[in-house]
């Protein structure tokens, strides 16, 4: 019982280990061209009461991750075949489609939320369980969407910065959104617990595997401090998704509007009559 209990902490720690990068969005892949940007973001940003906390728990999942998730990502790369991580990557990927189905479905994108479904039925027929992406060469566009997403697109504040024990950068609106998408993922509803903590293992490598690269590079763009370059980072990536790629630009600030009234000169005679003509 002992061991098992053991063994359970472990696929735990590394599947929610797994969402460490993944939590700054999937485009962390593009850090190169958007390194200015978040550079360039204000690091006292008051929206982030919980600092203290956010920074403790930044360190602990970045040491697991440097010593335990990364170490096992880079010999699962090594003794996997490309082919074979790609199969394996599509299977989770299309485990996740309900969810994805779900919430654009609540958000009201319909012809999205078709695609969704068409792409789960057919990846899991003809593609074998999911194992091939057939739905992206029949043109069926795969989406990422979650429930927090989905509060956003209502309109629901992110809340307050938030970053969670292994599962990394979040926020309040994020966290449940979490919540909520856990009572979706097909595999929390298998009776067979061996199974399922083998599938919650390996995604858990797969997905840190897909963002080994990544990590590399965030490495060497995150300056001299890591923790705000990642906050600011996984804030521009979720407003992103939420908007689909264009989000509104926020309004310029108001001292751009402010206009200056000519300073009185040192005689104190109005600046208007300075270049007026003598009067006969």
């Amino acid at each position: 019982m002992t061991t098992r209990r053991y063994r359970c902490q472990l696929i735990v720690c590394l599947f929610a280990g797994g969402s460490l990068l993944a939590g700054c969005g999937t485009n962390l892949k593009r850090l190169d061209a958007e390194t200015p940007a978040v550079a360039a973001l204000d690091a006292n940003d008051e929206n982030d009461p919980l600092e203290g906390f956010n920074r403790a728990m930044f360190t602990f999942n970045d040491k697991l991750d440097r010593y335990l998730l990364k170490p096992t990502a880079k010999g699962y790369r090594v003794v996997m075949p490309s082919f074979a991580r790609s199969g394996v990557s599509n299977f989770f990927n299309n485990l996740g489609e309900p969810i994805v189905f779900v919430n654009n479905l609540l958000q009201g994108k319909f012809t999205s939320s078709l695609s969704d479904i068409g792409r789960f039925l057919t990846n899991s027929t003809i593609g074998i369980y999911g194992l091939f992406d057939v739905a992206s060469h029949l043109g069926m566009t795969r989406h990422d969407e979650d429930f927090g997403q989905t509060l956003g697109a209502w309109g629901v504040g992110e809340g307050s910065y938030l970053v969670l024990p292994l599962f990394g950068p979040s926020s309040l609106r994020d966290g449940t959104g979490r919540i909520v998408d856990y009572f979706g993922y097909p595999p929390n509803y298998m009776e067979e617990t061996s199974t399922r903590d083998k599938l919650f293992l390996m995604r858990a490598i797969d997905r840190r595997t897909q963002f080994l690269d990544a990590g590399d590079i965030l490495e060497q763009a995150a300056g001299q401090d890591p923790y705000v370059f990642v906050r600011e980072y996984y804030r521009q990536s979720r407003r992103s998704l939420i908007y689909d790629g264009n989000p509104p630009r926020p309004p310029p600030p108001d001292f751009l509007f402010e206009e200056e009234l000519p300073a009185a000169p040192a005689n104190g005679k109005d600046p208007s009559e300075a270049n007026r003509p003598p009067r006969p």
